[in-house]
């Protein structure tokens, strides 16, 4: 089990995130930021006899956003995840680490970044 809370060091815009849990069983968790800057994390885990085990991690983050039509402020929120899905065999805790290593680097890379994803560059 992760610890209660879980600390993120800040790194800039994100301030420091410190996340303790409201909600758990034995299929994840539910976690909000108690420095109430709209941050929450949502961990999922499910087994499958026939697909293996899959892992599902979603940072979300609520703002409070001045509709441009209505001028009306209202929560709007973005999430962002990442879900591993191991099949019953053939990949060790290292093959699915390094997978995921290799997923974020290629995330971080110069040549592709979050930013031209959300431009819909592939």
């Amino acid at each position: 089990m992760l610890p209660d809370p879980v600390t993120v060091a800040a790194a800039s815009p994100t301030p420091q995130l410190v996340f303790t849990i409201i909600k758990q069983d034995g299929y994840g968790s539910e976690r909000y930021d108690t420095g109430n800057n709209g941050y929450s994390v949502v961990i999922n885990h499910s087994k499958s006899a026939a697909k293996g085990n899959r892992h599902y991690v979603q940072m979300l983050r609520t703002v409070q956003a001045t509709d441009p039509i209505t001028g009306q402020t209202r929560n709007q929120v973005c999430s962002v995840s990442l879900s591993i899905a191991r099949p019953a065999f053939g990949f060790s805790d290292a093959d699915v680490v390094a997978l995921r290593k290799a997923l974020t680097d290629f995330l971080d890379d110069s040549e592709v970044t979050t930013a031209k994803l959300i431009q819909f560059q592939s």
